[in-house]
């Protein structure tokens, strides 16, 4: 799964990290006030909530910090272990993560232009301060900018993403096909190689993408939410805490990713045994394509009976684990409006602050919450990649190869 699209996979993925972090500490211990040294002045941070952030020079400075850190990585790998997806596994998972990086800088100006326009239109309603058309719409202008490019990052990086994801699973397909002698005995060796390393690959760049946007968006949003936190003095039931939105962000994420974890914790093997039964069903049912042996409705009706309970038991999982899911999130959306009522209350904030808060307690709620949201896909992934799993110890030799079906042609024929 790895091997075959990643140079030394356990290693490489420790690199990243280890790369990552000392980069983020550089940048934040200095780095980002190297670009003086170039005209690139860090302060200089363009108009708030405006598009034209994204090409001042602390953003361009930032840009040039980014990829000289990628290609230094990048030569690093290719001088010490050579690989032949290495453009597509290191280069271009390096430019989704970038542009994961820009469109959470996007949602950062937006959350920023939000305060300007909602405390225009309050002074608008409550008719204590002059709105002209002028002020109104080019508000409007601003925001219509940071969507425009919102709209083209992200469908150039759904473009780019489509083609990575296939990369992955051809060098998946070549890895299993240069092996597939010892794997074609195996069950479900031409759905594993055919379908599970597509879905394997597309799994995990979502997972993968959501976990990259989550962290990034936590980076980005917790200081905004902390900075906004001298706003709310008090929270309901418990009163005065210190940072009162950061630590109700964290205590309600954490306890709603617990609480799903428990409620959810037998589907990962319950998905994995339906693959297993629907693959025992489907090899029968291919064999009586050429062999009138094959398939007699004694045995379809044990095989589909076994894939019928499994699916039956499945969806009762899926029933429970439902309502404790779908409770919590409709729960999770008035959350934030409890937590703000003794402060709305007293009337110490403006619209404009009130939609920041708003704005800015969802995001970092949201990424704190990325196992809550990602269950459903994680659960698919864990079945999928023991499939794989168990495709993978036939080519290591951890397992024997199964014997050689014995041809259905053959077997009519001495019949």
């Amino acid at each position: 799964m790895f091997v075959s699209f990643f140079p030394r996979p356990k290693m490489f993925f420790w690199s990243v990290a280890i790369w990552s972090a000392l980069c983020i500490v550089l940048w934040y211990s200095g780095g980002a006030d190297l670009g003086a040294q170039f005209g690139l002045t860090a302060g200089e941070a363009g108009e708030v909530g405006s598009v034209t952030v994204f090409w001042s020079p602390a953003f361009v400075w930032f840009y040039i910090y980014f990829t000289v850190a990628v290609l230094l990585f990048a030569l690093f790998w290719q001088l010490y272990a050579p690989h032949p997806w290495a453009r597509w596994s290191i280069l271009g998972s390096a430019l989704i993560l970038f542009l994961t990086y820009f469109q959470v800088q996007v949602s950062v100006a937006l959350n920023a232009w939000y305060g300007p326009f909602y405390d225009l239109i309050q002074g608008a309603f409550a008719k204590t301060a002059v709105v002209t058309a002028d002020q109104y719409y080019g508000q409007l202008t601003t925001v219509s900018g940071l969507l425009l490019v919102a709209i083209v990052v992200a469908v150039l990086n759904a473009f780019f993403v489509s083609h990575w994801i296939f990369r992955w699973r051809t060098a998946m397909n070549n890895y299993y096909m240069t092996h597939w002698e010892k794997l074609r005995t195996v069950e479900g060796a031409s759905q594993r190689v055919q379908d599970d390393t597509m879905r394997f690959a597309r799994t995990m760049e979502d997972l993968g993408i959501d976990l990259v946007r989550s962290v990034m968006i936590l980076v980005a949003f917790l200081p905004i939410l902390m900075n906004l936190s001298k706003h709310v003095a008090e929270l309901p039931l418990i009163g005065p805490v210190p940072h009162a939105l950061v630590f109700a962000a964290i205590f309600w994420s954490a306890f709603g990713t617990a609480f799903l974890a428990l409620v959810g914790i037998r589907l990962p093997g319950l998905e994995f045994k339906n693959q297993r039964v629907e693959a025992a069903y489907r090899k029968e049912l291919v064999y009586g394509e050429d062999n009138a042996d094959r398939a007699r409705p004694p045995t379809v009706s044990e095989l589909f009976g076994n894939v019928r309970r499994n699916y039956f038991r499945l969806y009762f999982n899926y029933m429970y684990f439902n309502v404790a899911r779908y409770l919590y999130l409709q729960v999770d959306n008035i959350f934030p409006l409890i937590l703000l009522g003794p402060t709305v209350i007293a009337g110490v904030i403006t619209l404009g602050i009130f939609t920041q808060i708003n704005n800015a307690f969802d995001k970092v709620r949201e990424s704190f919450q990325y196992l809550v949201n990602s269950w459903s896909t994680i659960v698919a992934l864990l079945s999928v990649y023991k499939r794989l799993r168990e495709f993978e110890m036939v080519i290591t030799g951890e397992v024997p190869p199964p014997p050689p079906r014995p041809d259905p042609l053959e077997v009519s024929a001495t019949a």
